[in-house]
């Protein structure tokens, strides 16, 4: 039985327990063995031969960053032989040239793997639009434009790839040498699919130690993949018909359905991507294995800067870490941001080189998520957003402080969170799109074409879904933000529920089963919804 993804039955009945069996009878020495094989087993299942891309990625960062760490050693004892030494080069010109070096061998082996990346990835979108501007300039040719399989995961463990060797160049950690040690961490099967993007000292330790499965960690990590499951089978996987009916067929509803379509595909992103983070997490943690966690409340967001700082998370970190203080630390950005300062003062001057840094992450970061104009243009609306929110936070203030507006009262903080969640369900309208003409036409409708009376004549019961599957799905949506405010105010929810009686826990936990169980959109009726980050 193929896997095709975590909420399978072959993933969640067959492979699972087995990895869990066999990590159990398996001695400490060979855990780490285990635990390799199956990622590779897992990775087979999705894509076959296509993990010969994987292996490839491996072996590029491992010898790059063995390279990297006999520069830096060969860097220290000539520093060392030129104190003892006179009339040789100096210890600064020593370090300025082999930086250079470092540098050369660490930017080869990024863009070695960012190139396979953009070359299966981004070959038909880049060469499509070729053909489109050399049949407008009349070209007498056009371009045969190959298209290749992408395997599983790649976006995701590219990134990885490259902070590990970005990190080697920058000396946060000596190279690994033991090759089978840096293939787990690229590989460990439970972020393989959708991350989280993991840096190397976040996993490789206990990835490689092998300690038991303890019995605390077993059930609190089957506990957070039963809510993985509950937020992606009872509620995503439910709000899947309307969304695929409106926005396959958006010209036939008006701006009222549309505008709920893009409210519903929001909350469906959402719980699709966190409830495979849970199911990631806590497979992580049956095995002792902390994965940084990738969202954290978003919803409560009072900015859309904010918003990507909890949604995403480990993305956002990715690009500020290794593209955006990078370019910001380059001479060009550095004199820009020094001249800002003086004509501009010290909050407008640096946004001058900021902007042009984070230009390049949002331009990034749309083309992360796909390859199509939709996608760039919801990375340009996020950069447009976060821009224009620094430029107008010394008004903002100024007019609160005339107004006499308390910013930190809850009444403020409730509009800021609902400004937000619209500027935030606009940005997935045209991320969920056929396109970029397709959004726009949508957008315009909900402003020009809203109504409510598909509302009040039942219409909006048979798009996809009836009342009974509003009524679930709604339920579904109470629960996870109950759970949501619990974490807010600091309460962590599994810890509490630690703390409560015996029978009320069982219960509680019996009770979201029997819900997944009963209410999980799947069998007749129901198309079964590939889990969404998968396909960036």
């Amino acid at each position: 039985m193929a896997i095709d993804s975590y909420y399978s039955i072959a993933y969640l009945a067959i492979f699972l327990p087995a990895v869990v069996i066999a990590y159990t009878v398996f001695p400490k020495k060979a855990r780490w063995f285990v635990l390799l094989i199956s990622s590779g087993i897992f990775f087979w299942s999705m894509s076959g031969k296509l993990l010969i891309w994987l292996i490839v990625s491996i072996f590029s960062i491992h010898y790059g960053g063995i390279y990297l760490s006999l520069l830096q050693k060969e860097r220290d004892g000539k520093m060392a032989r030129a104190k003892a030494q006179q009339g040789g080069p100096s210890k600064k010109e020593i370090r300025k040239l082999y930086q250079k070096k470092q540098l050369a061998v660490a930017a080869a082996v990024a863009l070695f793997n960012v190139g396979i990346l953009v070359f299966l990835k981004y070959t038909p979108f880049f060469g499509a639009n070729m053909n489109r501007f050399l049949a407008w300039i009349k070209a007498p040719f056009s371009l045969n434009i190959p298209s290749f399989v992408v395997p599983i995961g790649i976006s995701f463990y590219t990134l990885q790839a490259v902070a590990y060797v970005m990190d080697v160049y920058r000396e946060k950690f000596p190279a690994e040498r033991n090759i089978f040690r840096l293939a787990l961490y690229m590989s460990f099967f439970p972020q393989l699919m959708e991350g989280p993007i993991c840096r190397y000292p976040d996993t490789s330790g206990a990835l490689w130690q092998g300690e038991r499965i303890q019995f605390e960690n077993l059930v609190s990590g089957m506990q957070r993949i039963a809510f993985g499951m509950m937020k992606k089978l009872v509620i995503a996987d439910r709000l899947n018909l309307f969304i695929k009916n409106v926005f396959t067929n958006y010209n036939q509803y008006d701006g009222g359905i549309t505008a709920l379509a893009a409210v519903l595909y929001t909350c469906q992103l959402y719980m699709d991507f966190s409830g495979t983070m849970d199911i990631v997490l806590g497979t992580g943690e049956i095995f002792g294995v902390t994965l940084p966690e990738n969202f954290r409340q978003p919803f409560f967001s009072k900015s859309i800067s904010e918003f990507w700082q909890r949604w995403h998370i480990t993305l956002g970190a990715w690009f500020k870490d290794y593209i955006f203080y990078p370019l910001s630390m380059t001479g060009p950005m550095k004199k820009l941001t020094s001249h800002g300062r003086k004509r501009l003062g010290n909050h407008y001057g640096p946004l001058t080189a900021g902007a042009c840094g984070l230009f390049c992450v949002w331009l990034l970061n749309g083309l992360w998520h796909g390859a199509g104009w939709h996608y760039i243009f919801f990375g340009m609306y996020h950069f447009a957003l976060i821009l224009a929110g620094s430029l107008w936070e010394p008004a903002a203030a100024a007019i609160c402080r005339l107004l006499h507006i308390r910013r930190t009262s809850v009444p403020w903080k409730g509009v800021q969170i609902a400004r937000t969640a619209v500027l935030v369900c606009i940005g997935e309208l045209f991320f969920r799109a056929h396109g970029l003409r397709a959004g726009l036409f949508m957008f315009f409708n909900i402003i020009w074409g809203f109504s409510l009376s598909s509302f009040g004549d039942g219409t909006v019961f048979n798009v996809g879904m009836d009342k009974k599957d509003f009524l679930i799905a709604f339920i579904g949506v109470l629960i996870v933000l109950v759970n949501s405010i619990m974490k807010e105010k600091g309460t962590r929810p599994r810890k509490w529920l630690a703390d409560r009686p015996v029978v009320f826990r069982w219960a509680l936990c019996y009770g979201l089963i029997l819900f997944v169980v009963i209410f999980g959109a799947y069998g007749a009726g129901y198309v079964p919804l590939d889990p969404i980050y998968a396909n960036f």
